[in-house]
């Protein structure tokens, strides 16, 4: 575009937001619509397949391409433009255009990227979503994965080959990796990867290790048994670093980093993989080893029975404690009835407890949280009085986390709204105010009927009726035939054919109430919402722990139950 065109002020706003992030397709919020002008409206109508046009720029008749589509359609199409490879800049209006007579402050709320989201529309239930890092060290190689919808953390180290490995065993989603050293990635691994490239000074040692130890809260990596890996927190210190470039920094579930133990696995190449059609069939309309034996019942299940697909044990010990446990189900009918009944309640733990983290979480998933806890407590019960150690450590490890579980019960209603924009998702009885403004607010039906009733018998017009409209509020309308009734005091607003609309103080009075009440009654349960989700991410270790090990243990540790029959020894 050329700079010396004289643009509209609101172009220029788009233009000096766009500037930051160049390679994003920009959305911008306008009014009841999110917009994308000049070459991101061509991509995006080719994407999306929405119609591309042409908007006004400024003097001399200039026009420039635009698309959009309304901003209550976000979910339906930021998962295709991500899907596509595109990195998103989501640009909203950060003050309401009615308080303002200049023009809208807007600014980016969020960048997503393909390897970077925690939108269920654009995640799928049963994969992991990886952002994965590579550092080109001396004599070795550096990789970090990073799922954010999780939490889960992981480093490792090695030779090209090994990385290669493993950079497609995890199938990350996106890959950073230093500017300029494309050739060298693409060299040793391959083109075909979403990629984005960083400053050299996100991958020095120093950096890096800040970085890490700044989020984590400590002075030496040695208690997360990755200190040695230089190369490794070298990778992991760029992804903390990615995630603060695309504005997610709200990351307290990110509650520790693990080495990929390389020892435990059988390490498998892509070729491997693809060759014995373990994730996905080489013809079509074939059928892979993960869609015959996948009968998990849980979406954190199917994402760990993926994984161990691809990094199968290699010590004896190891698989036996797992057939072990796979062995107890057939020997226990009712434990595993009660732990698949109870499985089924709890739903995606781990990406409820990432988006209570980011602020991101809905009345309706608070809930689901609260149900997911409840459903806990059985299961735990019944590993540690189970008669296997292996199921007696994993109850050891769930938590229940009563307090958070409590203390949603009081606050939030059993059946709230998908969004809180709304509100209506707190209980009656957690703050009187609120209690009082919601009587008058939904009891005003009845408190309208008691004015009408009173006025009536104390004028003597049978046919008094109280009604509303958007000009002038409530009113009492008369007939004609009984005008000569109305009180000296009623002030006179609109005259109809038949008869005559008064308005009265304690009518206005009342309407300033009621209509007063329904913004704070929103307002207050905002509060009260806010203030519970700050409490929650105090707990989020508490509930992590009850993820340990990629629990809930048993979602995974099982194969959900619903599978054990496939994986039974004698027929596995």
């Amino acid at each position: 575009m050329n700079k010396d065109i004289e643009m509209t002020p609101m172009m220029k706003q788009f233009m000096d937001i766009k500037s930051k992030h160049p390679d994003a397709i920009l959305l911008f919020r306008c009014g009841d619509f999110y917009e994308t002008y000049s070459t991101d409206a061509i991509d995006a109508s080719e994407i999306l397949g929405i119609t591309l046009t042409k908007c006004n720029n400024g003097k001399n008749n200039k026009t420039l391409e635009m698309a959009g589509f309304p901003y209550h359609a976000l979910d339906t199409y930021l998962p295709k433009l991500v899907r596509s490879g595109r990195r998103v800049a989501i640009c909203d209006q950060l003050e309401d255009p009615k308080t303002t007579k200049k023009l809208v402050k807007r600014g980016i709320t969020e960048l997503v990227t393909p390897g970077v989201t925690i939108n269920d529309t654009v995640l799928h239930h049963k994969e992991n979503n990886f952002l994965a890092a590579v550092h080109f060290g001396k004599g070795s190689c550096g990789v970090a994965f990073l799922d954010i919808s999780t939490g889960e953390f992981l480093t490792a180290e090695g030779t090209f080959d090994y990385v290669d490995k493993l950079l497609h065993n995890f199938s990350p989603k996106e890959i950073l990796f230093e500017r300029g050293k494309r050739g060298q990635f693409e060299g040793n691994f391959t083109s075909r990867f979403f990629t984005f490239e960083m400053e050299d000074w996100v991958f020095t040692e120093a950096s890096a290790r800040a970085k890490l130890l700044g989020h984590f809260q400590t002075t030496t990596l040695k208690g997360f048994g990755v200190e040695h890996l230089k190369n490794g927190t070298v990778a992991a210190g760029a992804i903390l670093q990615y995630l603060e470039l695309t504005q997610h920094t709200q990351i307290g579930h990110i509650t520790s980093i693990s080495r990929i133990e390389a020892d435990q696995y059988v390490r498998m190449d892509k070729f491997t993989i693809r060759s014995l059609e373990l994730l996905s069939t080489m013809n079509e309309g074939g059928i892979s080893l993960l869609q015959v034996i996948d009968k998990t019942i849980s979406p954190m299940g199917g994402r760990l029975l993926r994984r161990w697909m691809v990094f199968p044990l290699k010590e004896q010990k190891a698989i036996e404690e797992r057939l072990n446990v796979v062995e107890y189900f057939f020997r226990r009918p009712d434990f595993k009835a009660l732990v698949e009944e109870n499985l089924q309640l709890i739903g995606d733990l781990e990406r409820i407890v990432s988006k209570v983290a980011v602020g991101r979480v809905s009345p309706r998933e608070v809930v689901q949280l609260k149900v997911a806890l409840q459903a806990i407590e059985p299961i735990r019960q019944a590993c540690m009085e189970a008669d296997n150690p292996s199921l007696q450590r994993i109850g050891e490890k769930l938590s229940v986390c009563p307090e958070v579980r409590d203390r949603i019960a009081r606050e939030i209603a059993n059946d709230p709204p998908l969004l809180a924009n709304k509100g209506g998702f707190i209980r009656d009885g957690v703050k009187e105010e609120l209690d009082e403004l919601r009587r008058i607010a939904y009891s005003g039906k009845d408190y309208l009927l008691q004015i009408q009733q009173r006025e009536s018998e104390a004028t003597g017009i049978p046919s008094l009726k109280i009604g509303f409209n958007n000009v002038f509020g409530y009113y009492m309308e008369v007939r004609n035939i009984h005008k000569d009734k109305v009180p000296a005091e009623w002030i006179r607003k609109q005259t109809l054919v038949n008869a005559e609309r008064y308005i009265t103080q304690e009518l206005k009075e009342y309407e300033e109430k009621i209509l007063g009440a329904e913004e704070k009654i929103l307002v207050l349960e905002t509060q009260i919402y806010t203030e519970l989700i700050q409490w929650l991410t105090e707990f989020i270790p508490c509930t992590d722990q009850c993820q340990s090990d990629r629990p809930v243990g048993l979602s995974v540790v099982f194969y959900q139950c619903g599978s054990v029959q496939q994986l039974h020894p004698s027929g596995h």
